[in-house]
């Protein structure tokens, strides 16, 4: 074999490499790469109603009218097993504490029942 064949040989098998790795990614190369999977209620949910948006990181969390942006209450969350998790806070339309308990029945969706015994349901948002 000449040393031409060998470098077109040696070529191809470098192409080829490269290209069962590509295969290997999880997108394409238009395409954004894949978001991590979500960790517990880390992120952002929205009420069925489409009014409030929650967003919860680091043990804190914020809710915000959809409209207008406008913060409508803030506090924390304690994830108290795998997939429940306690939030406490302030209504800051009403100036009042509130308390609810929600369990992640999948990685989208929270059942919530407040400390007054209504219940609620929050999507993740993606």
């Amino acid at each position: 074999m000449n040393n031409i064949a060998r470098k077109v040989l040696s070529m191809s098998v470098a192409a080829a490499a490269l290209a069962g790795l590509a295969a290997c990614t999880t997108s394409g190369p238009n395409e954004p790469p894949m978001a991590a999977a979500p960790k517990g209620v880390e992120g952002s949910w929205i009420d069925a109603k489409g009014t409030g948006l929650s967003t919860f990181a680091s043990g804190t969390f914020t809710t915000v009218a959809t409209d207008t942006g406008q913060k409508l209450a803030d506090g924390s969350y304690t994830m108290t097993g795998a997939t429940s998790v306690q939030i406490n806070g302030t209504s800051l339309i009403r100036q009042t504490a509130v308390s609810f308990n929600c369990l992640m029945v999948s990685t989208s969706q929270l059942n919530c029942t407040s400390s007054s015994g209504q219940n609620f349901v929050l999507t993740r948002r993606a």
